[in-house]
């Protein structure tokens, strides 16, 4: 996952109130709302088809959805301990299925329906009234650390520290709570929620398990919930565009003193990488580039017969992203006629060059009238929370592509360090986070009012 500047929060319709002002109000509504819970019938409209979504005030007045908002309070240090045993399961880029099959044993005693489908996903399904139509809860369940990273946790006074367990064990964690949640009120969504714990949301995955999700549920996703990372200061509207690409050159190779003079992969590599860091970026749209991996040769003496190179673009314009790849494109063959210009004795083989392209995130942005963004907004007011809108690189890049409503959020708590051996999460305010994410999940499902169940 990654984030970039925030953009424009909520417009507001009249000047806000002081922070301390807008709090205690919270706490006044949410008071109110506990007293009439217990003063009204326990009744509510069904979402209707096509409708905007539901309030959080509407939802939290009913019993079911109360008692799964309080599950999380009597639950927290379960819920640690499940983030701190998935996150202690490796699941590096390509290999998630031991972490997949410990998130389908989790989800299975939740209640679901759980399977694994052809891509590697963890799918568990909370059927609802209306079963054709679907909202999708994601945590993708891979990680950025290759095999044999330590991914044991630590625990230091109320931080877990581990590789990944911010991003995502967080996620991961907050997926299995609202299972749970649901699981225990005894609640029914109108639109049925599929859980997912999905392969392919870090490096060379190329978001292939959420690519294989909106293919299988084409016409019938509704609205996708992305939760990625910690934190519930953030929602992500838009997706951030990236392409990931692999320049390869290739020579005779030979001795390095027998045949010194030849011509060298890695010689023009680093002749091409130091022309195309010299590239400029536009500061609007706002534009990045990273040469993230460097690989060549076979032993300190020999000319190495191949040299790779991996880059990652990203912009918030599909233009500059295409001017980058052709100034790479550029500058490598200009690197590679330095380097054979600059040989020296004649070579029994070619020094050539390709580039691969690794992956592409395509980018997109949600409407402005959407019932999911909606749902997130009375969610936080409910809860007194305040959000900003950003554009981000995530799973939710898929369905914002395809015109589906969809965002990305944290799970609350804390988290730092993220795609370092150093990473860190708080659990501190991950109460906050969870019920969240339930009110926003719900606010686009809808609840089957109890009298019909």
């Amino acid at each position: 996952m990654l984030r970039i500047a925030p953009q424009l929060k909520r417009p507001a319709r009249r000047p806000a109130p002081a922070p301390s002002t807008r709090r205690a109000t919270a706490a006044v509504k949410r008071a109110l709302l506990w007293v009439i819970l217990f003063a009204m019938p326990a009744r509510t409209a069904p979402l209707p088809r096509g409708a905007a979504s539901a309030s959080a005030e509407s939802l939290a007045i009913q019993p079911h959805v109360h008692a799964a908002l309080d599950w999380f309070a009597r639950n927290l240090s379960w819920i640690n301990d499940e983030q701190a045993r998935l996150t202690a399961i490796p699941a590096p880029p390509f290999q998630e299925a031991e972490r997949a099959a410990a998130m389908k044993a989790v989800l299975s005693a939740a209640g679901l329906q759980v399977r694994i489908d052809s891509a590697g996903n963890v799918i568990g399904e909370l059927r609802g009234a209306r079963e054709r139509e679907l909202v999708l809860l994601s945590a993708h369940l891979d990680t950025v650390f290759p095999p044999g990273t330590d991914v044991r946790v630590r625990r230091e006074k109320s931080r877990l520290l581990a590789p990944g367990i911010s991003d995502n064990g967080a996620g991961l964690a907050a997926l299995v709570a609202l299972a749970r949640s649901l699981h225990a009120a005894h609640l029914r969504p109108q639109r049925t929620i599929l859980f997912v714990a999905n392969v392919g949301e870090e490096g060379e995955g190329n978001l292939r398990g959420m690519r294989a999700l909106v293919d299988d549920s084409a016409g019938r996703l509704k609205a996708v919930l992305v939760l990625d990372g910690a934190g519930t200061d953030h929602v992500s509207t838009k997706a951030l565009a990236s392409r990931r690409l692999e320049v390869v050159v290739t020579g005779p190779g030979g001795h390095s003193w027998s045949d010194f003079g030849l011509p060298n992969p890695i010689n023009a590599l680093v002749r091409g990488s130091v022309r195309f860091i010299s590239t400029r970026v536009s500061p609007g749209p706002r534009t990045t580039f990273n040469l993230g991996e460097i690989h060549g040769g076979t032993s300190v003496n020999s000319i190495p017969h191949e040299a790779r190179l991996k880059v990652d673009i990203r912009s918030e314009s599909p233009d500059e992203i295409v001017r980058l790849e052709v100034a790479l494109r550029e500058c490598i063959a200009a690197g590679v006629r330095d380097e054979l210009q600059a040989a020296t004795r004649p070579s029994p083989g070619k020094l050539e060059w390709r580039l691969n392209v690794l992956g592409s995130r395509p980018g997109g942005e949600g409407r402005p009238d959407s019932p999911l963004l909606a749902a997130l907004r009375s969610a936080d007011e409910f809860l007194g929370n305040e959000s900003r809108l950003e554009r981000s690189s995530t799973d939710a890049n898929i369905p914002l592509s395809e015109g589906i409503d969809a965002i990305s959020i944290g799970a609350g708590g804390a988290g730092g360090g993220a795609h370092s051996l150093q990473e860190w999460y708080d659990p501190e305010g991950r109460e906050m986070g969870l019920k969240r994410a339930l009110l926003t999940l719900l606010g686009v499902s809808g609840v089957v009012p109890e009298k019909t169940k």
